[in-house]
C-alpha cells in the first residue's frame, strides 16, 4: 500500500506543481505595482473589504465586543429559536475550524518566510476581518433556509442568490464549488498533512500510519451530522485551547525580559523587513505583507465564507445575535492565540536557529535556490547535478545550492552523528546522492531551519523542554482532527446547495479518502494548493459582502434600536 501510494504522491506532485506556479502567477500574486513592488489584487480586495465594512459599521468589532460575549455565554438564548445547536456550539465549531493548524503551523510559515513582521499584517488582517467575519454570519443568518431533512442550510452561496437576485446564482454556485473544494484542501489535506508532518517528526511515526488512524476518527465523528460535531467541537476547543495557551503565556513569562523586544521586532521589521529566515524575497515589503495576510486569512477565515455555514446552523431568530459572536473569532484565533504562538518563536529566536535534520533528498521539503549579487535567494529548478566537497556546497553568484525549508545547509554528513562529511554529487531528478567511492545515499544529515509546526515545536522545547514539545504535539492532533471535522460541515453543507441531499454521504467519503492522501503528500505541495484554493474562493463572497453592506447596516441597526435580547433574558 505505501509503495502505491508513494507512487501515486509522486505522480500528483508533478501533475500539480506546475498548476501551483501557474496559479501562483495569475491568482495569487497578479495585482499593481505600487514603487517598484507588486501589490496582489487578492491582498488589496481582502484588507479592502475588511476597512470599508469596518467604517460601514462604525468599528462594529469595538463597540460590540462584548455583547458578542454576552450571547456566546448562553446569557441571552431561547431554547425555543429555530436551529440546530447553541450560539456557544456554533461558536465552537467554526473556532475549531480555524483555531488549528494555523495558529501552530500557520504562523511559524509566516515568519519563516516573511520575517516577524509578518505577525503584524497577520494583526491587521484580523482586526478588519472582525467586521467582515461579523458581516458574512449576520447575512448568513439573514438567508438561510431548512432542507428536506428539517436542517439549517446557509451560507455564501445563499446570501449571494437570494440577498444579490437569481441573476447571481452561476457565482453562488462557483462559490460553492470551490469552497467545496477547499475543504478538501485547507480544512482537510491540510490539517491532515501537518499532523502527520509532527507525528513523524516527533516520534518517528509513519505519515501512513497516522493518516489512517485521524481517517477514521474524522469518519466516526462527521457520519453524525452537525448535532454530533458541535457537541464534540464544544469539547475539544476549549480545553485544546487553554493548555495551548497555558504552555505559551509560561514562556512567556520565562522570558518577559525578551517580550518588549519581540513586539519592537515585529513592528519594526512590518515596514522595513529584513528578510525570512529561508531569504526568498529578502528585504521585499511585499513578501512581509503577502505572508502576514495569507497565514491570516488561513487563520482566522475572515471573508472567506466557511465559518457562516456553521453559524447559520445556530439557534436564533436574530441575525445580528449571532454575528456579535462570530466577530469574537479572529480576535480568540488571530490577535490572541497567533499572537502568543509568533512570540513564543521569536523570543526563544526558533525561528533563525538551525537544528540536526535528516535531509531526505527525494522529500518534499527539499528545495533548491540561488543568491544574486545583493545576496537574496530564489527559488530555482532543480538541476541535473550538484557537487558537494568535503561537505560543503559550492557557492557564490547563481551558484545552486541545496535547501531544506527553503534555506540552504551549509554542511552535508553522511551519518546522523555529523561526523563524515559528504562528498560526491547529488543527482536530484533521482533522489540520491553517490560519494567518490560509488556508495549511493537516499538521505543526508546536516543542520537546518525548521518550518511550519515542527518550528513551533522547536520553540515550545526550548521555552519549557519535553513538556512544551509535548503540548504543541498535543495541540497539533487535537486542533489539526478538530479542524478537519469542522470542514467536513462546510463542504457537506456546499454539496448540498450544488446536488442536494443524495450527494452528502458520497462527499463525507470522498473527504476522508482525501484526508488519508493529504497525510502522505509533500507539505509544500498541500500548503500552496490550499493558499490557491484560498485566494480563489474569497472573490464572489467578498464581492458579495460589498454589495450587501446596506443589508447588513440595516439589520444592525434595527437591532441594536429594538434591544430584543431583553426579551431574551432569564429569570
Amino acid at each position: 500500500m505505501e509503495s502505491f501510494v508513494a507512487s501515486l504522491n509522486d505522480v500528483l506532485t508533478r501533475f500539480l506543481q506546475p498548476i501551483v506556479d501557474f496559479a501562483n502567477e495569475w491568482v495569487i500574486n497578479i495585482g499593481p505595482r505600487v514603487g517598484g513592488e507588486q501589490i496582489p489584487v487578492m491582498v488589496i480586495l481582502l484588507l479592502g473589504a475588511g476597512f470599508y465594512l469596518t467604517i460601514r459599521l462604525g468599528f462594529i468589532q469595538l463597540r460590540r465586543l462584548g455583547h458578542g460575549f454576552g450571547v456566546t455565554t448562553g446569557k441571552y438564548d431561547n431554547p425555543d429559536d429555530p436551529g440546530d445547536v447553541s450560539h456557544f456550539q456554533a461558536l465552537t465549531t467554526a473556532l475549531s475550524a480555524t483555531v488549528g493548524i494555523g495558529n501552530i503551523g500557520g504562523v511559524a510559515m509566516a515568519i519563516h518566510y516573511g520575517g516577524p513582521g509578518a505577525l503584524f499584517w497577520m494583526w491587521v488582517t484580523a482586526f478588519v476581518g472582525m467586521a467582515t467575519k461579523y458581516s458574512e454570519v449576520t447575512l448568513a443568518q439573514k438567508y438561510r433556509e431548512m432542507d428536506e431533512n428539517g436542517n439549517v442550510a446557509g451560507g455564501p452561496m445563499y446570501y449571494i442568490e437570494k440577498g444579490l437576485g437569481a441573476g447571481w446564482k452561476p457565482v453562488a454556485v462557483f462559490f460553492a464549488i470551490m469552497l467545496g473544494f477547499t475543504a478538501f484542501l485547507t480544512g482537510n489535506a491540510v490539517q491532515a498533512n501537518t499532523v502527520a508532518d509532527q507525528m513523524n517528526s516527533s516520534y518517528g511515526m509513519s505519515q501512513y500510519l497516522t493518516g489512517a488512524i485521524t481517517a477514521v476518527v474524522v469518519a466516526a465523528v462527521i457520519l453524525g451530522g452537525i448535532s454530533r460535531i458541535g457537541k464534540v467541537t464544544s469539547f475539544l476547543a476549549p480545553i485544546m485551547a487553554a493548555i495551548y495557551v497555558f504552555g505559551a503565556v509560561t514562556i512567556l513569562i520565562l522570558n518577559i525580559g525578551a517580550v518588549p523586544g519581540a513586539f519592537m521586532t515585529i513592528l519594526t521589521e512590518a515596514f522595513n523587513p529584513q528578510a525570512g529566515v529561508a531569504g526568498i524575497g529578502a528585504g521585499v515589503f511585499v513578501v512581509t505583507l503577502m505572508w502576514g495576510v495569507r497565514r491570516g486569512l488561513f487563520s482566522n477565515e475572515a471573508g472567506q465564507g466557511s465559518a457562516p455555514i456553521a453559524h447559520a446552523a445556530a439557534k436564533t431568530d436574530e441575525p445580528v445575535s449571532e454575528g456579535v459572536v462570530a466577530l469574537l473569532e479572529p480576535l480568540i484565533d488571530t490577535i490572541i492565540i497567533c499572537s502568543l504562538t509568533g512570540l513564543v518563536i521569536i523570543v526563544t529566536n526558533a525561528y533563525a536557529e538551525r537544528y540536526p535534520t535528516e535531509i531526505t533528498l527525494g522529500g518534499g521539503d527539499i528545495a533548491y535556490i540561488t543568491e544574486d549579487a545583493d545576496n537574496r535567494f530564489a527559488a530555482i529548478e532543480a538541476p541535473a547535478e550538484l557537487t558537494i566537497a568535503d561537505g560543503r556546497q559550492v557557492t557564490g553568484v547563481g551558484a545552486p545550492l541545496l535547501a531544506w525549508h527553503e534555506a540552504s545547509v551549509d554542511v552535508l554528513y553522511t551519518d546522523e552523528a555529523q561526523t563524515q562529511p559528504f562528498s560526491g554529487t547529488v543527482y536530484p531528478d533521482r533522489g540520491e546522492a553517490v560519494d567518490a567511492a560509488g556508495q549511493t545515499y537516499t538521505s543526508l544529515y546536516g543542520d537546518a531551519v525548521e518550518n511550519a509546526a515542527p518550528l513551533t515545536t522547536q520553540a515550545f522545547a526550548e521555552g519549557l523542554g519535553t513538556l512544551g514539545e509535548f503540548i504543541v504535539v498535543f495541540g497539533v492532533l487535537l486542533f489539526g482532527v478538530s479542524t478537519a471535522i469542522s470542514w467536513s460541515y462546510y463542504g457537506d453543507r456546499c454539496a448540498h446547495y450544488l446536488f442536494g441531499g443524495k450527494a452528502t454521504l458520497p462527499y463525507k467519503f470522498i473527504y476522508v479518502v482525501m484526508h488519508y492522501f493529504g497525510a502522505v503528500m509533500p507539505l509544500a505541495v498541500i500548503w500552496a494548493l490550499g493558499d490557491v484554493a484560498l485566494a480563489i474562493v474569497i472573490w464572489p463572497n467578498l464581492i458579495a459582502l460589498i454589495f450587501l453592506a446596506p443589508k447588513v447596516v440595516e439589520e444592525t441597526r434595527s437591532y441594536f434600536d429594538r434591544k430584543p435580547w431583553e426579551a431574551y433574558r432569564r429569570g
